[in-house]
């Protein structure tokens, strides 16, 4: 049987370097066969995270130095590669991507790496197959490294109901113990279905285990009671939390404070930042986020703003979630000049809004007379993202009127602007 697998994996992998190599060669020919320099991991990286063309992305990963490659340092250029792939649904180009940088013969964290990639690319039941066919092959007894990424990828992709069915099938399959990590993502499954009961039994499972539950289980379950308005339950599990000798960490604060930002007032978002100090636990972005949505739900714009705009002396830096709700906030209370201020910074650094975010903002722009930057940011979103994915923006162009030169950044908008600038 193990021979049979090992057989069968090395005729797939020779099809995944087939198909790989025929997709490197097309992307040769459709570079004009100009080849990009040799770059390190780190660069490479940094320059897929910018490159929304998913053959210039694979282009870039080809061309990592090949001394400097492992598993580790190459998963995230890896990842970032293979989902440039899929959202263009080329999932077969992207499953030949993943499948070539998994050798016959290869270790636990190469396979755990290459798992978590195949998440990136939506593509959790290819991830099942490359874990079938190439666990035979580690070393025994195998840990559960392979086996928690395997169920991350499930978990990442939304098929949180696979999830207890895997972790049960493969631990005996494989022989595999599970720990405290595995229970974690175990816990989150159940929370995700809502199944609160079997949540806490992994709980159970773990102490009988002889594991002891983390701060992090705990915040799994804290999150999805509040998620739920189980107010009592939640802190319930809080003070067993902390009676278990688990200390809160930033994610489990943030839990709390998420629920007083989505449904109470600012004055208890900063209880909890309070709370959070008292403990030695500083806040994050994701804090501040949820003090920003407290501040926009209870009408206090200008307090929000005064947040967004110290972020950095607090020692944070706004993320893809702070660009998208402030800009949100700003455009339902009217305020586009602020909100194009918001948007030209998310384009900056890479981490723009949602399309539904960034058309509430190009719609004000356009019907406040500001049609040259409308244009802009509309020119500016269609250099970033490949042509399947622009398909909402051609059309808020035609509404808008926006079509007839949108890409000519010289020319006159009806206000008088340039279009070139904002």
């Amino acid at each position: 049987m193990a021979a049979a697998a090992i057989l069968l994996r090395h005729g797939r992998r020779a099809h995944a370097h087939a198909h790989c190599a025929a997709l490197s060669r097309a992307l040769s020919t459709t570079a004009g066969d100009t080849q990009p320099d040799v770059v390190s991991v780190s660069d490479a990286t940094r320059r897929i995270r910018r490159e929304h063309d998913p053959d210039r992305a694979v282009s870039i990963l080809e061309a990592i130095d090949s001394t400097s490659i492992s598993a580790a340092s190459t998963r995230h250029a890896l990842s970032l590669a293979a989902r440039r792939l899929s959202r263009s649904r080329r999932f077969a180009d992207a499953e030949a991507l993943l499948s070539s940088h998994l050798p016959a013969s290869t270790t636990e964290p190469h396979l755990a790496a290459i798992l978590c990639s195949y998440a990136s690319a939506n593509l959790p039941e290819k991830a099942l197959d490359a874990f079938r066919s190439t666990a035979p092959s580690l070393p025994t007894p195998i840990s559960p490294l392979p086996f928690n990424a395997l169920l991350s990828a499930f978990l990442r992709c939304r098929r949180h109901a696979r999830v207890p069915v895997l972790f049960s099938e493969l631990s005996k399959e494989f022989s595999i113990t599970p720990n405290a990590t595995s229970y974690g993502i175990l816990a989150k499954a159940y929370c995700m279905t809502r199944d609160d009961v079997k949540a806490k039994q992994a709980l159970d499972q773990m102490r009988e285990q002889g594991i002891s539950p983390t701060t992090s289980i705990y915040t799994t379950l804290i999150d999805s009671m509040y998620k739920q308005k189980k107010i009592e339950e939640a802190e319930q599990l809080w003070k067993e939390m902390v009676e278990g000798g688990c200390k809160p960490d930033v994610a489990t604060y943030n839990v709390k404070a998420m629920n007083y930002g989505l449904h109470g007032k600012p004055e208890e978002v900063l209880e909890v930042m309070r709370e959070m100090e008292a403990a030695g636990v500083k806040p994050d972005t994701i804090t501040y986020n949820f003090l920003m949505t407290s501040y926009c739900r209870n009408g206090k714009l200008e307090d929000a703003k005064v947040l967004y705009h110290s972020l950095a002396e607090k020692g944070c830096s706004a993320n893809a979630a702070t660009y998208k709700h402030m800009l949100a906030a700003l455009c339902a209370h009217g305020d586009f000049d602020a909100g194009l201020g918001v948007a030209k910074e998310s384009l900056k650094r890479h981490k723009v809004p949602d399309f539904k975010t960034m058309k509430g903002l190009v719609e004000g722009l356009a019907k406040g007379g500001r049609v040259a930057a409308a244009k802009k940011i509309i020119v500016e979103v269609k250099q970033r993202f490949p042509e399947n994915l622009l398909s909402g923006w051609k059309k808020l162009e035609k509404e808008l009127s926006l079509d007839s030169d949108s890409r000519d950044t010289q020319s006159k908008g009806t206000s008088g602007e340039t279009v070139g600038e904002y």
